[in-house]
């Protein structure tokens, strides 16, 4: 692979893994666009990998967090049983992701990655996108969340294993139709992609394995990680900061516009 397409998808990885607008669609957009291979499966990995360090990077107190409260024993905190009370919520919601994973993988893996297919759930995940966060109501915050609640989450990110759904949307999407505002949706979408993205890497890098990586490519390998998860960290606060202050109707209609640019190019 030449340098500007190893560049060229880490950026995109990074800047659309994230945002509500489905990496997959344009990871597969990117090298029919410009008439190259697909990228393969060691770069697809390296991408995953950064923006997994990203979103561990950027919840890293959170995550401290999580550990200190699980050591705690005497006085226990009101934040400290907050903090343990959201592991087995992040556990659970989970789970419908790598069942669905697991059953449905030699779908996903083949006839999904059509841009047909791609399209279309870019489009519909995009309007239900646009319902939700359009009349949702904002009553809930991420510490209101209850099993029921984390097990629909789940379900939702479940559904992002159709390629063009986009697994920020769709759980930011349940996030707003369960009446959660938007930062605290947001937020919870990205806690789930940490156990989520660990069962993506850690497959990939077994099927990886299976094979054999030239020990050549690896400086390639490592210039997708560092670029993805530096566009990742910072695409992470950006989509907070937006939250808080503005709706998410701008990225629906992009979503539109590229499903329909698949529509027409393919």
């Amino acid at each position: 692979m030449q340098p500007l397409q190893l560049i060229l998808v880490a950026l995109v990885q990074g800047l659309t893994e994230y945002l509500p607008i489905s990496s997959t669609a344009h990871l597969i957009l990117l090298p029919r666009l410009f008439g190259w291979a697909d990228q393969g499966l060691p770069v697809d990995v390296a991408a995953n990998t950064g923006t997994l360090l990203a979103v561990v990077a950027y919840f890293r107190n959170d995550l401290a967090g999580f550990v200190r409260a699980l050591r705690r024993r005497g006085g226990d905190a009101a934040g400290a049983r907050a903090k343990r009370r959201m592991i087995p919520l992040l556990a659970l919601a989970s789970v419908p992701v790598l069942v669905f994973g697991i059953l449905a993988e030699g779908w996903i893996a083949g006839d999904a990655r059509t841009p047909g297919v791609i399209a279309w759930a870019t489009i519909g995940f995009g309007l239900l996108l646009g319902v939700a966060d359009r009349w949702g109501k904002q009553e809930r915050k991420v510490d209101g969340i209850a099993w029921w609640h984390a097990l629909l989450f789940g379900v939702a990110q479940a559904t992002a294993l159709v390629p063009g759904a986009s697994r920020a949307g769709v759980t930011i999407t349940a996030g707003r139709l369960l009446g959660f505002d938007r930062e605290s949706s947001a937020r919870f979408a990205f806690l789930m992609a940490i156990p989520a993205g660990i069962f993506v890497v850690g497959k990939n890098t077994l099927d990886l394995l299976s094979g054999a990586l030239p020990v050549s490519q690896l400086p390639a390998m490592l210039l997708v990680v560092g670029l993805s998860s530096v566009v990742g960290y910072l695409v992470i606060g950006f989509l907070l900061g937006w939250v808080r202050r503005r709706s998410l109707q701008v990225f629906v209609a992009y979503r539109l516009v590229l499903g329909a640019m698949l529509l027409i190019v393919f």
